[in-house]
């Protein structure tokens, strides 16, 4: 085969593997979350997912998005940052619902004998972003609420990142928030884990790929030259992973003794 054929041969080949390998960054991220949603909805159960996993993506993917203003990274980099978003919202909307679901039901349950003054007095009041109670931050009852201080956290960070955007120091210092943020990602579920002395209840397939992905990701970051915040951070993801993993092995192999959430009624509001 002469050179100028094998040359229009790879030419399309490498332009493929480079839209592969930026479908992989821009979708692969959302991939770990479809056998934990499919599992919180076919059991109705959210428990042994915490949602402070969405908030650490939610606070990474827009401060991101806001590190892009200041310094222009790939365009892959932000789409995955826009997806990841409206994924994580969907994550909460699940979860609020099945969590809110269960505990009306419980009081039902529990008001069924008594009369409508009794469940009156009994029946808890309704929180919201503005009670400012730390104990009910991030455990809302309705969707609304986090959407709002969703919206909120994005509307005071934008304003101080228009503020100070000619500032190079803060530039990358917002990029480093946003990657670090990011590479928290596992410390909630490590932390509700290690809480429980279990991780039943958590997608184990969930874990086995946020570490395929941010293995891809962090190898991505490195041959693509991206700011080296990112390279950094997407190693430190990985070791959290790991260590996951290795809560999997160590529970399932030596079991724990069960944490007793009605001696700790904070506990049960991890999610």
């Amino acid at each position: 085969m002469e050179p100028g054929g094998l040359e229009w041969l790879l030419v399309p080949m490498q332009q493929l593997v480079s839209w592969g390998a930026a479908g992989a960054m821009v979708f692969g991220g959302v991939v770990p979350y479809i056998p934990q949603y499919r599992d919180i909805r076919r059991t109705q159960n959210a428990e042994g997912f915490s949602t402070y996993v969405c908030l650490v993506l939610l606070v990474a993917n827009i401060l991101r998005i806001l590190f892009w203003f200041g310094r222009h990274f790939e365009s892959p980099l932000l789409w995955q940052s826009i997806i990841m978003i409206i994924t994580m919202l969907l994550m909460l909307k699940l979860c609020t619902e099945v969590r809110v679901s269960n505990e009306l039901n419980v009081k039902r349950r529990s008001f069924a004998a008594a009369d409508s003054k009794d469940e009156e007095i009994k029946a808890p009041p309704k929180r919201s972003c503005l009670d400012f109670d730390l104990n009910y931050f991030w455990h809302w009852s309705k969707f609304t609420d986090y959407v709002q201080c969703v919206l909120t956290f994005t509307g005071v960070t934008g304003y101080i990142t228009y503020l100070w955007l000619d500032s190079s120091l803060f530039v990358e210092t917002l990029g480093f928030l946003a990657v670090f943020t990011e590479a928290m990602l596992g410390v909630p579920q490590l932390y509700r884990n290690h809480q429980n002395r279990s991780t039943e209840g958590m997608s184990i397939k969930m874990v086995l790929m946020w570490t395929s992905g941010d293995t891809f990701k962090t190898v991505y970051f490195i041959l693509n030259q991206a700011p080296f915040q990112f390279s950094i951070c997407g190693l430190l993801q990985v070791f959290v992973d790991i260590a996951i993993l290795l809560q999997v092995y160590l529970y399932s192999h030596y079991p724990q003794k069960p944490v007793s959430h009605t001696a700790h009624p904070a506990s049960t509001k991890a999610l």
